[in-house]
């Protein structure tokens, strides 16, 4: 295979391990999810996942978060709920969940066919596509049960979790794609990081944290234990990743291959949205769901 010609900016090869990984993930999966924290590395490696299947003859669909999220956002339903402190309002988070499942069911429908290829990102902290990792009796459960899912698990080392928030800052002030304006701030990825650290405990993982105000230091091990946990319920793939590789000239939202994003229509929307309402007419309630995003039946 020429991965130079045939998949396009593809720098994983720089890592033997990493890459032996994606590609018995592009080679044997059917649905492959990227779960954690915004820095630890998802939109890489579903960057480099979709080049590298799409080489080897695989058609590639996508699900993710934050493009998701805007299609609820800006429709009329959304709008009642809006962004606040750029923090995404709990019923947007909610109903986005419940139409994720949906949308599997739909694409398992709509592409039976082996050559293709659905890669996610989820990154569950504060109820972002939780529901994913959470077992129900509905269609979707067989779907995210099999052995043909898999839940990926980047796990970055200090020092390169360290890098990824320099260049972070790096790429807001000088970005290569206009999307990496977008991204989460350095400050932001340590909050989400504090807020992960601090639901161990009530995970039996870990001791108290040090106190909200206090920084939190990045700690790997911990970090997958929980997200190992969280995902108790479906097939889990850990990769721990420490070494930085050449991506100054790469962004990962610069496609060389062609790719098909799974998104709500309008009228999924609203009645996600409407099942919400209806099931939370006191939005307290809804919230106290919200906080508790990190408890797995």
């Amino acid at each position: 295979m020429d991965t130079q010609h045939a998949c396009g900016p593809l720098v994983v090869t720089h890592e033997p391990r990493l890459y032996v990984s994606l590609q018995r993930l592009a080679q044997t999966q059917r649905l492959v999810f990227f779960a954690g924290l915004p820095g630890t590395g998802k939109s890489f490696l579903t960057h480099q996942l979709t080049h590298l299947a799409y080489a080897m003859g695989r058609s590639v669909h996508m699900l993710q978060w934050d493009v998701a999220r805007p299609v609820f956002e800006a429709s009329a339903a959304g709008q009642r709920y809006p962004v606040v402190q750029g923090v995404t309002h709990s019923v947007i988070r909610r109903a986005a969940g419940l139409w994720a499942r949906r949308a599997l069911v739909q694409w398992q429908q709509h592409y039976p066919d082996a050559h293709h290829l659905l890669i996610g990102e989820t990154p569950f902290v504060g109820h972002r596509f939780i529901d994913l990792a959470r077992p129900h009796t509905d269609e979707a459960e067989p779907l995210l049960s099999a052995a043909s899912c898999c839940f990926v698990v980047p796990v970055p080392s200090r020092a390169l979790r360290d890098f990824l928030e320099t260049e972070r800052q790096r790429r807001s002030i000088h970005p290569l794609h206009p999307q990496e304006r977008e991204d989460a701030p350095p400050h932001v990825l340590r909050d989400l990081w504090r807020q992960v650290a601090s639901i161990a405990p009530r995970l039996g993982l870990a001791a108290a944290p040090a106190p909200a105000e206090t920084a939190v230091p990045y700690d790997p091990a911990l970090y997958q234990q929980v997200y190992q946990r969280l995902l108790r319920h479906r097939q889990v793939l850990v990769l721990p990743i420490d070494m930085v590789l050449p991506t100054t000239t790469l962004s990962v939202y610069d496609f060389a291959v062609p790719h098909y994003d799974v998104v709500p229509t309008a009228a999924e929307v609203t009645r996600c949205i409407r099942e919400v309402e209806q099931q939370y007419p006191d939005l307290a309630v809804l919230q106290r769901d919200i906080d508790r995003w990190y408890q797995i039946p």
